[in-house]
């Protein structure tokens, strides 16, 4: 991809879409996302965050990391890599995984696409290129960052469907949860994965960078009748936690990252037990992850329904409303407007994780420069928050 500026001039490259959105952006309030500047609020989160629920949204992809696995033991290679058994992934469908250190730790989360018998690709939202390669030593595989030469779009929110139906990519409408298809759009070829980050009904589309604009300017097109606007990453943010899916450096942080004793998490302490098979062979972390089984668990993150409609950022949790035993704290808040609900992810002790327990929030609020303390009563509930049967109707409801 062509650069206007060297590096070390423009430190933070500009996705493909860059321009368009620049075009749209009314409040100019841009976020640097792996190396790239992206859009954190194009007007308001409120007007944003309801378009996501209620129509159609654009959110620019671009910066996720993207690395081409293939080769004959690729397989094997990313089955020793990740915890989840990929030998039951089929070709042109989508799995989310998590991979570990020795310790059981994560060191990241991500997508895999299987989009040939020997070739993957893996979507991150860091770079994991050092660990990639570390592991492969034995493994007859190539591996490759391909982030730059891939632009991507996600498309989500009840209307997303019939949107690419009016643009033209018929049968779209067929693609089930985690499946990929091979779409035309004008001269633009697209892959396009039954994937979201939003927990509603949603696609992600992938395509060559220099079809990115006209891509932009033909959804925007199709979906002017059914409410389709570009999205930040705030509007996002509340969606995902809605969904309860989890973000890095804010619900956990890598086990390359962290510096101070006991801040790694494993899988299982992530609520991530479904993503690991135990009985696919041996794997990064499974000795230590059936250790931590075996002993049970000693915090867990979960979903919090909190009294009140004050977000409990960063809030600590206590096991009374004395506020003397602490036993957790909150990752990610967010006031629902869709549930009504005052909602949060929570790392939560034992034995105060269990369904139904309650914990107490120290919430504290900035009023007019003055901090106000409030100590709100917190229940321990499933994820996700918000979860409607749209998001795995095949066809979806056409609108």
């Amino acid at each position: 991809m062509s650069r206007t500026a060297p590096h070390f001039t423009q430190p933070l490259l500009k996705t493909p879409f860059h321009e368009r959105a620049r075009a749209f952006s009314q409040v100019d309030r841009f976020i640097p996302w792996s190396g790239y500047t992206t859009v954190d609020v194009f007007t308001t989160v409120e007007q944003e965050y309801f378009a996501i629920r209620n129509a159609a949204t654009l959110y620019d992809l671009t910066p996720m990391v993207k690395y081409r696995i293939a080769g004959p033991q690729a397989l094997p290679y990313l089955n020793r890599l990740v915890t989840r058994d990929l030998a039951k992934l089929k070709t042109d469908r989508v799995a989310y995984c998590v991979w570990c250190n020795d310790a059981g730790h994560v060191l990241d989360d991500g997508t895999v696409f299987r989009l040939g018998e020997s070739e993957y690709r893996l979507c991150t939202a860091e770079r994991q290129i050092d660990w990639l390669l570390d592991s492969a030593v034995g493994f007859d595989v190539e591996i490759g960052e391909i982030t730059e030469e891939i632009a991507a779009l996600a498309l989500q929110g009840p209307t997303s469907c019939a949107v690419l139906k009016s643009a033209g990519l018929g049968g779209v409408e067929r693609l089930k949860p985690f499946e990929i298809g091979r779409f035309s759009l004008g001269a633009a070829r697209l892959m396009v994965s039954r994937t979201g980050f939003t927990g509603d009904l949603g696609y992600e589309l992938w395509m060559q960078p220099q079809a990115a604009e006209q891509v932009w300017d033909a959804l925007l097109e199709a979906g002017s009748t059914r409410g389709i606007r570009p999205i930040g990453s705030q509007a996002l943010n509340m969606a995902r936690i809605e969904a309860g899916f989890l973000s890095p450096h804010l619900d956990f942080v890598s086990a390359e990252q962290t510096i101070r004793t006991g801040r790694d998490r494993s899988p299982l302490e992530l609520g991530l037990a479904w993503l690991i098979d135990f009985e696919k062979g041996h794997f990064n972390g499974r000795r230590a992850l059936l250790a931590e089984r075996a002993r049970g668990l000693r915090r867990l993150l979960v979903g919090l329904d909190i009294e009140g409609n004050k977000p409990a950022h960063n809030a600590l949790l206590y096991s009374a409303a004395g506020g003397r035993r602490e036993v957790g704290s909150v990752t990610s808040a967010t006031w629902s407007p869709t549930c009504k609900r005052n909602i949060a992810l929570a790392m939560v002790d034992a034995p105060y994780f269990e369904v139904g327990s309650t914990v107490w929030a120290d919430i504290y609020l900035n009023r007019e420069l003055v901090w106000e303390r409030r100590m709100s009563r917190a229940t321990v509930v499933e994820r996700p928050f918000f979860a409607p049967d749209r998001r795995r109707a095949t066809p979806p409801a056409d609108f």
